[in-house]
């Protein structure tokens, strides 16, 4: 069912948007258990003119590395601008929110927060990775850097007292729009392998919490603060390289938004 918890970020005033529909449906997983059959993904009738982004916009994304003993995580720094990044929350909250999450198997207790999965286009995927490509890893495991970022967006919003515990990320085929807008369809040829955590918002914005706790091959951890515009990059899938991870709680009253990107390479 859709979240009825009051959006808690304050956002500007409102844009004018595209009529929004459930562009595909997938059965979705429930915070504490069980499997809604029919959860939407979402898309928007036409491109919206707010997620219209250009590869340049005054910013200098920087690679900052993250040690964890062996396993591949990084930051990059100025990777959207703050009214990119309200305009991404703000498309969210059209969606709208909901306690069940599309093609994501979580088992009772782990994912403790609200989701939206929604279908981006190229005029807003594309020059995001324009602007952080050659920051990312050229090849993993022999398979070589898609320059297409997928376009379906994964995005959490955690209110107070929401938490997703320990865990690794799956990895995922890429997804984009068919030509008329009508479907969902998948790349062939492309699997993710790494976990782009786009955050939305802040300790500057007012969050509380809601860190990035990413655990090291020796059981340490080292904890990522939120960046409005900034991103979190690890490794993912099933085999050992997978970053152990965990999204900590939020305190307060402002709920923290973020959105999960996945990383292509083709073989």
């Amino acid at each position: 069912m859709v979240s009825t918890v009051r959006n808690t970020l304050p956002l500007a005033e409102p844009r004018s948007w595209p009529a929004p529909f459930e562009v595909a449906h997938m059965p979705g997983s429930l915070p504490n258990g069980g499997v809604v059959a029919m959860t939407p993904i979402h898309a928007l009738a036409t491109p919206a003119h707010a997620l219209q982004f250009s590869a340049a916009q005054g910013l200098t994304p920087q690679r900052i590395g993250i040690d964890l003993g062996g396993l591949l995580a990084f930051e990059i720094l100025d990777v959207i601008t703050p009214d990119e990044a309200d305009a991404i929350v703000e498309v969210s909250e059209l969606f709208g929110y909901r306690d069940e999450a599309p093609g994501i198997a979580t088992p009772p207790g782990m994912r403790m927060n609200k989701a939206v999965h929604w279908m981006a286009d190229e005029s807003m995927m594309t020059p995001i990775f324009q602007r952080i490509g050659h920051l990312l890893p050229a090849s993993i495991d022999g398979a070589r850097l898609s320059p297409e970022l997928s376009r379906r967006i994964n995005m959490y919003r955690y209110d107070a007292d929401d938490v997703f515990n320990m865990h690794t990320d799956g990895d995922w085929p890429g997804y984009g729009l068919s030509a008329d807008r009508g479907r969902m369809l998948e790349w062939p040829g492309l699997r993710s392998c790494l976990s782009m955590l786009l955050y939305l918002n802040g300790p500057d914005d007012g969050v509380e919490g809601g860190s990035t706790r990413l655990y090291r091959a020796d059981r340490g951890h080292v904890d990522v603060r939120p960046k409005k515009g900034s991103a979190l990059f690890f490794r993912h899938g099933f085999g050992p390289h997978s970053v152990l991870h965990e999204g900590s709680r939020v305190l307060g009253e402002v709920s923290k938004y973020v959105a999960r990107i996945n990383v292509m390479y083709q073989r």
